[in-house]
C-alpha cells in the first residue's frame, strides 16, 4: 500500500474536523475525496502533508509511519501537494517558481531535464518562463502550481481543488493534464468540489461528510449511487 490513513482525527481547537477517517491508495492509481465545503477534504490533505497535527491515528507512506515527520521531510519522501488557490510566488518568474519545487533535489541534471518536461507538458509556461507569476491568468497559475509540484519528483501527488475558479474550457484542459499525469504513473489524491469531474478522473472515491467517511468504493460505482447523485451531482 502506498498511502494508508488509519483512524485519523484532527482538531482545530475544540472543533473536530476529522473524526477517525481511514483511506488508502495503492499503486499508480487515483483516488478522489468529495464532499461539501467544511467536510474535511482539505484537512485530510493537510494532515498527509504535515500542515496540521493529528489528534490521534496514524499515516503511513510506503509502509513507513510519517505522521511525526515535519512537512519538508514528507516532501523529501516523495509527497507533493498542489494547494487550494494555487499559491504561486507572485514576485518570482515562472521558471523560478518551478525551480522552487525542486529545492530539495541535488541532481541538477535531473532537475533541468524535468524542467524541460514541464515546459513540454505546459507550452504556455514555456512561453512565459521569464514573466512574474502574478501576471499569469488563473488557469496558467494552476498549471504553474502543478508543474512546481512535479518538479519535486513526486511519488504521490496531492491536488486540492484544481478546477476552482476556472472557466469550463480551462477545467477541461486541467482534466487532460491530470489524465496525462495518470498515464505517467504518478499516483494522485484528488480533492475536488466538481464531483462529476472527480469521479470521471478517479479509480476509487471516498465521500466525506462532517469529518467522516460515509461512502467509499469504485469511482464509477459511486457515480451511480443515489445519495451521491442527489447530494453532489445535481440529481
Amino acid at each position: 500500500m502506498l498511502l494508508e490513513i488509519k483512524e485519523v482525527c484532527v482538531h482545530y481547537g475544540k472543533v473536530e474536523a476529522l473524526k477517525g477517517i481511514s483511506l488508502s491508495i495503492a499503486g499508480a492509481s487515483t483516488i478522489t475525496i468529495i464532499g461539501a465545503n467544511g467536510a474535511g477534504k482539505t484537512t485530510t490533505l493537510r494532515a498527509v502533508s504535515g500542515l496540521v497535527p493529528l489528534s490521534s491515528g496514524e499515516i503511513r507512506f510506503q509502509g513507513e509511519r510519517i505522521d511525526r515527520l515535519p512537512p519538508e521531510k514528507r516532501v523529501g519522501a516523495g509527497i507533493a501537494q498542489v494547494p487550494e488557490g494555487r499559491r504561486c510566488f507572485p514576485e518570482l518568474t515562472v521558471q523560478e517558481n518551478l525551480l522552487v519545487g525542486a529545492f530539495l533535489r541535488s541532481d541538477k541534471a535531473g532537475v533541468m531535464r524535468d524542467l524541460e518536461q514541464v515546459f513540454s507538458r505546459f507550452p504556455r509556461l514555456k512561453e512565459r518562463r521569464n514573466q512574474m507569476a502574478k501576471t499569469l491568468s488563473g488557469g496558467e497559475q494552476q498549471m504553474l502550481a502543478i508543474g512546481r509540484a512535479l518538479m519535486s519528483g513526486p511519488q504521490l501527488l496531492l491536488l486540492d481543488e484544481p478546477s476552482m475558479g476556472l472557466s469550463p474550457v480551462m477545467v477541461q484542459k486541467i482534466a487532460r493534464i491530470l489524465l496525462d499525469i495518470q498515464r505517467q504513473g504518478i499516483p494522485v489524491v484528488l480533492v475536488e468540489q466538481n464531483a462529476e469531474l472527480a469521479l470521471r478522473l478517479a479509480d476509487r472515491a471516498y465521500v466525506l461528510e462532517t469529518g467522516s467517511v460515509v461512502l467509499e468504493g469504485a469511482a464509477h460505482e459511486l457515480h451511480e449511487n443515489d445519495h451521491v447523485r442527489r447530494a453532489y451531482l445535481g440529481g
